[in-house]
């Protein structure tokens, strides 16, 4: 089955569960960038996470595609993250992707929960994202953390 085939199933799978996830508040000890564990972590830098998320960074060091996920523009950790990122709030990139579309470029996957976020990192080769720091478990690695002064739901 082509790869193409395989992320279109995996994405249809993971819209399917985010009727069923609702979103969290952000994190009580910030915010964590994660990977599937057990894959070849990156190592990345805070100035690569832009470049990663505005899709101007699309492959791995070792030749793999990057696959970056986000939250709802509207979801608390996606404003905290948008604003240590980019510096702006997730609306204020709007005009950015609009540019970008007419290259061909489309923004990252969004899905709905932190949890959604987690289980498509998890089966999806490839795919980097971000959930609040406490939410990290043994099924992700944790290539970054950013403040998000908030607090971790119970």
């Amino acid at each position: 089955m082509p790869a193409s085939a395989v992320l279109l199933r995996l994405c249809a799978g993971a819209m399917l569960l985010l009727a069923y996830c609702a979103p969290v508040a952000a994190a009580d000890g910030g915010i964590a960038i994660i990977v599937a564990a057990g894959t070849p972590a990156p190592r990345i830098t805070h100035e690569q996470l832009p470049l990663i998320f505005e899709r101007k960074k699309i492959f791995w060091d070792d030749g793999q595609h990057i696959h970056a996920i986000n939250l709802p523009a509207g979801h608390p950790l996606r404003r905290a993250f948008s604003t240590q990122v980019f510096g702006r709030a997730p609306e204020d990139m709007d005009g950015y992707w609009r540019d970008m579309y007419f290259h061909g470029v489309l923004p990252p996957f969004v899905l709905a929960s932190e949890e959604a976020v987690l289980r498509f990192i998890v089966s999806t080769p490839g795919a980097i994202g971000y959930v609040s720091a406490c939410l990290a478990d043994h099924r992700v690695t944790v290539l970054l953390r950013l403040d998000s002064g908030g607090a971790c739901p119970h």
